[in-house]
């Protein structure tokens, strides 16, 4: 059993025919998808939402976390070999996306079973630099502003200290590997496609810079734009997950791309 899912998670998989790997945004773990499995049957998914935790937060809180996307990359890869041989779909959001393309081209690279399709929101293409949320050198004080105007953190979560602490240092080391991140930006395309989500107000990954992807798509691309900021997929989450809904309906049943 792979550390990176939940022994529930990986116990709820039987019988379903299509899974929905989803890898959380900077500073955020998989408690972030917690409520999609029940949203997305209710729009008809039919898929089993599989939560991605990395280490260094909530239930892997003792471990180390990966500051240099590549390692990270390694060890997911090596970790997730066995449950990615069932037909999936990867989702990302924000540093999410970009994790999710990067083990998928990976797993090109060494002609592994390849996701049915990458769904990607709020990131600019790989090939660009990476979004800054805030200096490298910010005070706790300054990123956790940063954070707020983006959505990144609830309102009511601002007004508890002890969240705030523990956060920090997971969001900083979640920057570090998005900061680093030149692999992957001048390859082959991915030849899986690519169904792109941006914020019509998001201050941070631009409509255009969404657009950007385009270059690494080998199997088609489509940009779907969402109402609100960089963290549409909270403030809009049930129009959200019917449009995720009806892009896995179109996948629950194809062959697994190798």
């Amino acid at each position: 059993m792979t550390r990176y899912l939940s022994p529930r998670t990986h116990d709820d998989t039987s019988g379903t025919e299509l899974r929905l790997f989803c890898f959380p945004y900077a500073g955020g773990g998989a408690s972030a998808y917690g409520r999609w499995q029940r949203s997305l049957d209710a729009h008809g998914a039919h898929v089993r939402v599989m939560p991605v935790q990395l280490p260094g937060r909530e239930g892997r809180m003792d471990e180390p976390r990966f500051t240099e996307l590549g390692a990270l990359i390694d060890d997911m890869d090596e970790q997730l070999d066995e449950e990615l041989d069932s037909p999936h779909v990867f989702f990302g959001h924000s540093m999410g996306a970009l994790i999710a393309y990067s083990l998928a081209w990976r797993r090109q690279q060494r002609g592994a079973p390849l996701p049915q399709a990458l769904v990607l929101s709020a990131y600019r293409a790989p090939h660009l630099p990476a979004p800054e949320i805030a200096d490298p050198n910010a005070s706790d004080e300054d990123l956790v502003a940063s954070l707020a105007a983006l959505g990144g953190i609830p309102q009511v979560l601002l007004k508890h200290p002890d969240f705030l602490a523990a956060l920090m240092p997971v969001a900083r080391d979640d920057l570090l590997l998005c900061a680093g991140n030149r692999a992957a930006a001048d390859t082959d395309p991915l030849r899986v496609p690519l169904h792109l989500f941006a914020g019509k107000r998001d201050r941070l990954v631009s409509v255009s810079e969404v657009v950007s992807w385009r270059r690494h798509a080998g199997r088609g691309c489509e940009v779907r734009t969402m109402p609100g900021g960089h963290f549409f997929v909270r403030a809009h989450e049930d129009a959200f997950l019917r449009e995720v809904a009806s892009l896995t309906r179109q996948y629950a049943r194809v062959p697994v791309a190798v």
